[in-house]
């Protein structure tokens, strides 16, 4: 799944989304495009789960 992640600024930004992402979906690869703002997660994970794990995490995800 693709997401328009905002208020990545940093590596330790991007670090954030991909550990909340490992807590609900835990054998999902994340990639983070901090610049872009995207957050591309492949394998099994729930979209809602990881919206919410991410916004948890104080970001904000584009619907």
């Amino acid at each position: 799944m693709d997401l328009l992640v905002q208020g990545m600024t940093c590596e330790g930004c991007a670090g954030a989304v991909r550990r909340s992402v490992a807590k609900v979906a835990p054998d999902a690869k994340v990639k983070v495009e901090l610049k872009a703002g995207k957050v591309q997660v492949e394998g099994k994970a729930d979209r809602a789960a990881v919206i919410a794990a991410i916004e948890k995490a104080g970001f904000s995800v584009a619907r």
